[in-house]
């Protein structure tokens, strides 16, 4: 089997034993004579695996009573819109922070439902740092504040928490869901797509204090109220089965590696690695402040741009894939999520010392 480094920032890289043991269990999860593909989301097996993933995320992450944990579709885009309609509670407008494509994204859908505030913006740097909290201007009176905590396009990540109050702290963790270490109590409520750093695409995860719940407006469609999903513990309809099923899978990987605790250092490491090379050339460069500086995702660009297609040619013939930067930025971008090993960001940066002898 041919064996690759893949850097794509989503669906990305899971890890291998994983994927072994869900091929393992393919045609006949536990004696059952079923693959979960074909399991019943009400049959007692499935129950079990949706209740198992539930309780290991819970334990993973330390999240509090008090929360409800939704497993949901649609993506973290669908939750763009599904906040407001859920959290808005009568208020007049939501606060959000402005950090890049995806914050972007999201503030564009929660002014179909209401009136939003950019309280802070890294706009005027070309999205390449994060607003000191000092320079926010939030209104206390507003109904959630919204931060994208990594940026997978801009290479952003929010490496503390901010302080709004009592107003609820809404994040969208996408990128860094499960990378390092979250307290949930410091937020109204936290989501993120699984196929960045939890599992394949189809599965979204929301974690939501209960007393945001029940305030969506009438007229919303069941689906689309948490509170009608909390109810039904995420089995209002067909859950995305398979998706969650995988996603317990590497939650039991990650209690196997010492917990998020212990994955943090690894991602310090990978990182640092990466990032001290950059910090050492004038060939390659990473746009974001250091202080500001994502673990998960690391874009660089040339010194010639002219190069790019040769570089990423050259680290394909070396089983480094996925490497092209966004369309809306260019360059190149190594997303270096919990599954991707220590060996590819290794190579990955022998290669870019190799190219640059060659060409600089």
């Amino acid at each position: 089997m041919r064996k690759v480094f893949n850097f794509s920032a989503g669906p990305a890289v899971l890890p291998e034993e994983v994927l072994q043991q869900a091929a393992a269990e393919m045609l006949d999860w536990h004696g059952s004579g079923q693959s979960v593909m074909e399991m019943s989301h009400r049959g007692k097996e499935y129950m079990s695996i949706h209740a198992q993933a539930e309780a290991d995320l819970r334990e993973l992450m330390q999240i509090p009573s008090g929360y409800k944990v939704l497993f949901l579709q649609g993506g973290a885009t669908l939750q763009f819109a599904q906040i407001p309609m859920n959290l808005m509670r009568g208020k007049a407008s939501a606060d959000y922070v402005n950090t890049g494509e995806w914050s972007k994204k999201a503030i564009k859908e929660a002014k179909l439902f209401g009136k939003v505030n950019i309280a802070a913006s890294g706009e005027d740097r070309n999205f390449s740092y994060i607003p000191e909290l000092s320079s926010w201007k939030l209104d206390p009176q507003a109904a959630y504040v919204h931060i994208c905590s990594n940026e997978t396009i801009g290479g952003v990540e929010f490496n503390w928490v901010p302080d709004t109050g009592d107003v609820p702290l809404v994040a969208d963790l996408s990128s860094c869901f499960l990378s390092r270490p979250v307290d949930v109590a410091r937020y109204g409520l936290l989501y993120g797509g699984a196929q960045k750093n939890i599992g394949p695409a189809g599965l979204t995860i929301v974690i939501v204090r209960e007393d945001l719940l029940g305030f969506a407006p009438a007229g919303t469609p069941s689906v689309l109220d948490f509170k009608t999903q909390a109810d039904n513990d995420s089995m209002l309809n067909t859950p995305p089965t398979y998706s969650i099923y995988l996603a317990g899978l590497v939650f039991q990987w990650l209690k196997r590696q010492g917990g998020i605790a212990a994955m943090e250092q690894r991602n310090i490491e990978k990182s640092a690695l990466l990032y001290d090379y950059l910090d050492s050339t004038g060939f390659y460069n990473n746009p974001v402040a250091p202080k500001d500086r994502s673990r998960m995702n690391v874009p660089f660009t040339l010194k010639d741009a002219a190069l790019d297609d040769t570089f990423l040619k050259g680290a394909q013939q070396r089983n480094m894939l996925q490497l092209k930067g966004h369309r809306s930025v260019g360059g190149m971008r190594a997303s270096i999520y919990n599954a991707m090993p220590i060996e590819g960001v290794r190579a990955l940066v022998q290669y870019m010392r190799e190219f640059e002898k060659q060409h600089g």
